[in-house]
């Protein structure tokens, strides 16, 4: 089951797809989302280059567990791409995704400035990651 990983973001949108078996994450890339219309017409575009059979979108949480104004603009987007494309849409907690993300870049070498343009689809691996590590424990587990 190949599963695609959304970091919804003001500017960009991060995007991981994971392998047909839905094991690890493969292809990423990053959509302009300066705009919600264009940014759920790219997605649209992938999901349709990409045929995934489920999406993961990063919820933003306080550290604390609370949910704050960039949460409700989350849940909205995952509604709307549920509506828009029939699939079904998880919500995944992305708790210091970004954080990670800036520092597997910083640690491969990347200067800051070249980070803007990968962090997003470094944070949607570690989503996407996070959510199939999730999967394979609970389907062992039963």
């Amino acid at each position: 089951m190949r599963i695609m990983a959304i970091d919804y973001g003001d500017a960009r949108t991060g995007v991981a797809v994971s392998d047909a078996g839905g094991l690890m994450a493969g292809h990423t890339e990053v959509v302009a989302s300066w705009n919600e219309d264009k940014a759920v017409q790219e997605l649209k575009r992938v999901i349709q280059a990409r045929q995934p059979e489920e999406l993961v979108l990063g919820l933003p949480r306080n550290m604390d567990g609370t949910e704050g104004p960039r949460a409700q603009i989350c849940r909205a987007m995952a509604a709307r791409l549920e509506q828009e494309t029939g699939l079904p849409v998880h919500l995944w907690d992305e708790r210091l995704t970004t954080v990670e993300a800036h520092q597997i870049l910083h640690a491969s070498g990347k200067k800051m400035k070249a980070h803007r343009q990968n962090v997003d689809a470094v944070a949607a691996s570690l989503i996407l990651e996070g959510y199939l590590q999730f999967r394979r424990r609970n389907s062992a587990g039963g």
